[in-house]
Protein backbone atom coordinates (compact mmCIF):
# COMPACT_ATOMS: atom_id res chain seq x y z
CA UNK A 1 0.00 0.00 0.00
CA UNK A 2 1.28 3.42 -0.90
CA UNK A 3 1.64 5.37 2.31
CA UNK A 4 3.48 8.32 3.68
CA UNK A 5 5.38 8.18 6.92
CA UNK A 6 3.22 9.15 9.87
CA UNK A 7 3.81 12.72 10.95
CA UNK A 8 3.50 13.83 14.55
CA UNK A 9 0.10 15.21 15.37
CA UNK A 10 1.60 18.58 16.15
CA UNK A 11 0.36 18.76 19.70
CA UNK A 12 2.21 22.01 20.27
CA UNK A 13 0.06 23.64 17.62
CA UNK A 14 -3.06 22.05 19.05
CA UNK A 15 -2.21 23.25 22.53
CA UNK A 16 -2.14 26.87 21.38
CA UNK A 17 -5.76 26.64 20.34
CA UNK A 18 -6.43 30.29 20.96
CA UNK A 19 -4.50 30.90 17.75
CA UNK A 20 -6.30 28.27 15.69
CA UNK A 21 -9.69 29.89 15.46
CA UNK A 22 -11.87 32.21 17.43
CA UNK A 23 -15.36 33.43 17.98
CA UNK A 24 -16.32 35.73 15.14
CA UNK A 25 -18.37 38.50 16.66
CA UNK A 26 -20.61 40.95 14.88
CA UNK A 27 -22.52 42.72 17.64
CA UNK A 28 -23.72 46.26 17.33
CA UNK A 29 -21.29 47.34 20.02
CA UNK A 30 -17.61 46.99 19.16
CA UNK A 31 -16.15 46.38 22.61
CA UNK A 32 -15.24 42.87 23.71
CA UNK A 33 -15.83 43.24 27.43
CA UNK A 34 -17.13 40.49 29.68
CA UNK A 35 -20.90 40.24 30.09
CA UNK A 36 -22.58 39.05 33.27
CA UNK A 37 -24.15 35.76 32.20
CA UNK A 38 -27.09 36.05 34.60
CA UNK A 39 -28.26 39.21 32.84
CA UNK A 40 -27.68 38.21 29.23
CA UNK A 41 -30.28 36.67 26.93
CA UNK A 42 -28.70 34.09 24.62
CA UNK A 43 -30.09 31.99 21.77
CA UNK A 44 -28.21 28.96 20.39
CA UNK A 45 -29.34 28.13 16.86
CA UNK A 46 -27.72 24.69 16.48
CA UNK A 47 -27.33 21.56 18.62
CA UNK A 48 -23.54 22.02 18.65
CA UNK A 49 -23.74 25.59 19.99
CA UNK A 50 -26.34 24.48 22.54
CA UNK A 51 -23.99 21.72 23.75
CA UNK A 52 -21.25 24.30 24.31
CA UNK A 53 -23.60 26.56 26.26
CA UNK A 54 -24.64 23.59 28.38
CA UNK A 55 -21.01 22.74 29.20
CA UNK A 56 -20.42 26.38 30.12
CA UNK A 57 -23.53 26.35 32.35
CA UNK A 58 -25.19 29.14 30.40
CA UNK A 59 -28.95 29.63 30.38
CA UNK A 60 -30.67 30.14 27.04
CA UNK A 61 -33.90 31.87 26.04
CA UNK A 62 -34.02 30.12 22.67
CA UNK A 63 -32.63 26.92 21.19
CA UNK A 64 -32.68 25.23 17.78
CA UNK A 65 -35.09 22.55 16.71
CA UNK A 66 -33.51 19.28 15.62
CA UNK A 67 -34.76 15.98 14.25
CA UNK A 68 -31.36 14.24 14.22
CA UNK A 69 -29.53 15.57 17.28
CA UNK A 70 -30.43 15.75 20.96
CA UNK A 71 -30.73 19.11 22.66
CA UNK A 72 -29.33 19.16 26.23
CA UNK A 73 -31.83 18.42 28.98
CA UNK A 74 -31.11 21.83 30.51
CA UNK A 75 -33.00 23.43 27.60
CA UNK A 76 -35.97 21.06 27.30
CA UNK A 77 -38.49 23.82 28.14
CA UNK A 78 -36.74 26.60 26.20
CA UNK A 79 -38.47 28.13 23.17
CA UNK A 80 -37.45 26.49 19.91
CA UNK A 81 -36.42 28.85 17.13
CA UNK A 82 -36.37 26.56 14.11
CA UNK A 83 -33.76 24.51 12.28
CA UNK A 84 -30.07 25.55 12.32
CA UNK A 85 -29.90 26.53 8.65
CA UNK A 86 -33.13 28.51 8.72
CA UNK A 87 -34.04 29.82 12.19
CA UNK A 88 -37.35 31.66 12.43
CA UNK A 89 -36.42 35.35 12.46
CA UNK A 90 -39.76 36.40 13.88
CA UNK A 91 -39.33 34.12 16.88
CA UNK A 92 -35.71 35.23 17.31
CA UNK A 93 -36.68 38.89 17.42
CA UNK A 94 -39.59 38.25 19.79
CA UNK A 95 -37.22 36.71 22.34
CA UNK A 96 -35.27 39.97 22.49
CA UNK A 97 -31.83 38.30 22.64
CA UNK A 98 -28.59 40.04 23.55
CA UNK A 99 -26.70 37.50 21.42
CA UNK A 100 -27.52 34.78 18.92
CA UNK A 101 -24.90 32.03 18.69
CA UNK A 102 -24.47 30.11 15.42
CA UNK A 103 -21.77 28.05 13.67
CA UNK A 104 -19.39 30.08 11.50
CA UNK A 105 -20.09 27.72 8.60
CA UNK A 106 -23.49 29.43 8.31
CA UNK A 107 -22.22 32.97 8.83
CA UNK A 108 -22.47 34.19 5.24
CA UNK A 109 -26.12 33.21 5.10
CA UNK A 110 -27.26 34.04 8.62
CA UNK A 111 -25.39 37.20 9.59
CA UNK A 112 -27.28 39.47 7.15
CA UNK A 113 -30.56 37.99 8.37
CA UNK A 114 -29.68 38.66 12.00
CA UNK A 115 -28.63 42.20 11.10
CA UNK A 116 -31.96 42.74 9.34
CA UNK A 117 -33.84 42.18 12.61
CA UNK A 118 -31.32 44.13 14.69
CA UNK A 119 -29.89 41.34 16.85
CA UNK A 120 -26.25 40.82 17.79
CA UNK A 121 -24.65 37.61 16.54
CA UNK A 122 -21.62 35.56 17.53
CA UNK A 123 -20.39 32.88 15.15
CA UNK A 124 -18.45 29.99 16.64
CA UNK A 125 -15.63 28.31 14.73
CA UNK A 126 -16.80 24.69 14.77
CA UNK A 127 -14.88 23.60 11.68
CA UNK A 128 -12.36 21.75 13.86
CA UNK A 129 -11.93 20.52 17.42
CA UNK A 130 -9.24 23.15 17.97
CA UNK A 131 -11.55 25.88 16.68
CA UNK A 132 -14.32 24.72 19.01
CA UNK A 133 -12.11 25.03 22.07
CA UNK A 134 -10.83 28.43 20.97
CA UNK A 135 -14.46 29.52 20.72
CA UNK A 136 -15.14 28.07 24.16
CA UNK A 137 -12.35 30.16 25.65
CA UNK A 138 -13.75 33.28 24.00
CA UNK A 139 -17.26 32.58 25.26
CA UNK A 140 -15.94 31.88 28.74
CA UNK A 141 -14.28 35.26 28.80
CA UNK A 142 -17.29 37.09 27.40
CA UNK A 143 -19.93 35.50 29.62
CA UNK A 144 -17.95 35.18 32.85
CA UNK A 145 -17.44 31.43 32.51
CA UNK A 146 -13.64 31.35 32.45
CA UNK A 147 -13.41 28.55 35.01
CA UNK A 148 -15.77 26.25 33.12
CA UNK A 149 -14.09 27.05 29.81
CA UNK A 150 -10.60 26.36 31.15
CA UNK A 151 -11.73 23.05 32.62
CA UNK A 152 -12.99 21.96 29.20
CA UNK A 153 -9.75 23.02 27.52
CA UNK A 154 -7.67 21.18 30.14
CA UNK A 155 -9.73 18.06 29.44
CA UNK A 156 -8.96 18.41 25.73
CA UNK A 157 -5.24 18.85 26.38
CA UNK A 158 -5.16 15.72 28.55
CA UNK A 159 -6.93 13.70 25.89
CA UNK A 160 -4.55 14.86 23.15
CA UNK A 161 -1.48 14.11 25.27
CA UNK A 162 -2.62 10.49 25.44
CA UNK A 163 -4.06 10.20 21.96
CA UNK A 164 -1.00 11.49 20.09
CA UNK A 165 0.97 8.47 21.37
CA UNK A 166 -1.46 5.94 19.92
CA UNK A 167 -0.25 6.11 16.33
CA UNK A 168 3.28 7.33 16.92
CA UNK A 169 5.64 5.79 14.39
CA UNK A 170 2.86 4.39 12.20
CA UNK A 171 2.60 5.11 8.51
CA UNK A 172 -0.09 7.62 7.63
CA UNK A 173 -2.66 6.61 5.00
CA UNK A 174 -3.82 8.94 2.25
CA UNK A 175 -7.56 9.52 2.43
CA UNK A 176 -10.35 10.70 0.13
CA UNK A 177 -13.29 12.05 2.14
CA UNK A 178 -16.67 12.34 0.44
CA UNK A 179 -19.57 14.32 1.94
CA UNK A 180 -22.94 13.21 0.60
CA UNK A 181 -26.48 14.45 0.32
CA UNK A 182 -29.24 12.41 -1.28
CA UNK A 183 -28.40 12.38 -4.99
CA UNK A 184 -25.04 14.16 -4.85
CA UNK A 185 -21.70 14.34 -3.08
CA UNK A 186 -18.66 16.60 -2.80
CA UNK A 187 -15.09 16.27 -1.56
CA UNK A 188 -14.39 17.25 2.05
CA UNK A 189 -10.97 18.86 2.55
CA UNK A 190 -9.00 18.97 5.79
CA UNK A 191 -10.65 22.35 6.45
CA UNK A 192 -14.01 20.66 7.03
CA UNK A 193 -14.87 19.16 10.40
CA UNK A 194 -14.76 15.59 9.06
CA UNK A 195 -11.45 16.41 7.38
CA UNK A 196 -10.05 17.84 10.59
CA UNK A 197 -10.87 14.60 12.43
CA UNK A 198 -9.06 12.58 9.77
CA UNK A 199 -6.07 14.89 10.20
CA UNK A 200 -6.12 14.51 13.99
CA UNK A 201 -6.18 10.74 13.50
CA UNK A 202 -3.05 10.98 11.34
CA UNK A 203 -4.63 10.61 7.90
CA UNK A 204 -3.43 12.68 4.94
CA UNK A 205 -6.24 14.22 2.91
CA UNK A 206 -5.58 13.83 -0.81
CA UNK A 207 -7.14 17.26 -1.41
CA UNK A 208 -4.85 19.79 0.25
CA UNK A 209 -3.60 23.26 -0.57
CA UNK A 210 -6.99 24.95 -0.47
CA UNK A 211 -8.77 27.17 2.05
CA UNK A 212 -12.14 25.69 1.08
CA UNK A 213 -14.04 23.22 3.24
CA UNK A 214 -15.57 21.38 0.30
CA UNK A 215 -14.72 21.01 -3.36
CA UNK A 216 -16.43 19.79 -6.49
CA UNK A 217 -14.17 17.25 -8.19
CA UNK A 218 -14.81 14.68 -10.91
CA UNK A 219 -14.15 11.01 -10.34
CA UNK A 220 -11.23 10.99 -12.79
CA UNK A 221 -9.44 13.58 -10.68
CA UNK A 222 -10.24 11.65 -7.51
CA UNK A 223 -8.82 8.47 -9.06
CA UNK A 224 -5.62 10.30 -10.01
CA UNK A 225 -5.07 11.05 -6.29
CA UNK A 226 -4.90 7.27 -5.66
CA UNK A 227 -6.14 7.35 -2.05
CA UNK A 228 -5.37 4.44 0.27
CA UNK A 229 -8.79 4.85 1.89
CA UNK A 230 -12.16 6.34 0.93
CA UNK A 231 -14.40 7.65 3.71
CA UNK A 232 -18.05 8.54 3.06
CA UNK A 233 -19.95 10.93 5.35
CA UNK A 234 -23.48 12.36 5.27
CA UNK A 235 -24.49 16.00 5.53
CA UNK A 236 -28.15 15.10 6.15
CA UNK A 237 -30.58 12.17 5.81
CA UNK A 238 -27.83 9.61 6.55
CA UNK A 239 -29.85 6.53 5.59
CA UNK A 240 -30.62 7.99 2.19
CA UNK A 241 -27.00 9.05 1.70
CA UNK A 242 -25.66 5.57 2.50
CA UNK A 243 -28.05 4.12 -0.06
CA UNK A 244 -27.01 6.76 -2.58
CA UNK A 245 -23.31 6.01 -2.09
CA UNK A 246 -23.89 2.27 -2.42
CA UNK A 247 -25.72 2.75 -5.70
CA UNK A 248 -23.08 5.17 -6.99
CA UNK A 249 -20.21 2.81 -6.22
CA UNK A 250 -22.06 -0.16 -7.74
CA UNK A 251 -23.26 1.51 -10.95
CA UNK A 252 -20.48 3.99 -11.78
CA UNK A 253 -17.83 1.84 -13.44
CA UNK A 254 -14.90 4.12 -12.59
CA UNK A 255 -14.99 3.28 -8.88
CA UNK A 256 -13.85 -0.29 -9.50
CA UNK A 257 -10.56 1.15 -10.75
CA UNK A 258 -9.81 2.84 -7.41
CA UNK A 259 -7.21 0.91 -5.43
CA UNK A 260 -9.13 1.65 -2.21
CA UNK A 261 -12.22 -0.02 -3.68
CA UNK A 262 -10.23 -3.00 -4.96
CA UNK A 263 -8.71 -3.50 -1.50
CA UNK A 264 -12.02 -3.09 0.31
CA UNK A 265 -10.98 0.09 2.10
CA UNK A 266 -14.18 2.11 1.64
CA UNK A 267 -15.99 3.03 4.87
CA UNK A 268 -19.20 4.85 5.80
CA UNK A 269 -18.85 7.18 8.78
CA UNK A 270 -21.60 7.41 11.39
CA UNK A 271 -23.66 10.58 11.13
CA UNK A 272 -23.73 11.11 14.90
CA UNK A 273 -19.96 11.49 15.10
CA UNK A 274 -19.07 13.00 11.73
CA UNK A 275 -21.43 15.90 11.10
CA UNK A 276 -20.79 19.44 9.92
CA UNK A 277 -19.83 20.94 13.29
CA UNK A 278 -17.33 20.00 15.98
CA UNK A 279 -18.86 18.28 18.99
CA UNK A 280 -17.68 16.89 22.30
CA UNK A 281 -17.94 13.33 20.97
CA UNK A 282 -14.75 13.78 18.90
CA UNK A 283 -12.93 11.10 21.00
CA UNK A 284 -15.54 8.55 19.88
CA UNK A 285 -15.13 9.75 16.28
CA UNK A 286 -11.36 9.24 16.48
CA UNK A 287 -11.89 5.75 17.91
CA UNK A 288 -14.19 4.95 14.99
CA UNK A 289 -11.52 6.12 12.55
CA UNK A 290 -8.76 4.07 14.15
CA UNK A 291 -9.45 0.66 12.53
CA UNK A 292 -10.43 2.30 9.25
CA UNK A 293 -7.09 4.07 8.92
CA UNK A 294 -4.78 1.54 10.56
CA UNK A 295 -6.51 -1.84 10.36
CA UNK A 296 -8.56 -3.92 12.77
CA UNK A 297 -5.62 -4.66 15.04
CA UNK A 298 -4.47 -1.04 15.33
Amino acid sequence: MKRKKFLALGLAAVMTISLVGCVNQYPEETNNTSTASDDVRIIATSPATADICDRLELDLVGVSSSTLSTIPERYKDVTQVGMPMSPDLEILKSLNPDYVLSPSSLQNDLQPKYASIGVNSIFLNLKSVEGMYASILDLGEKFNREEQAQALVDEFHAFMETYKKKNEGKESPTVLVLMGLPGSYIVATENSYVGSLVKLAGGINVYQGTDQEFLNANTEDMQSKDPDIILRAAHALPDDVVEMFQEEFETNDIWKHFRAVQEGRVFDLSYEKFGMSAKFNYPEALEELQPMLYGENS
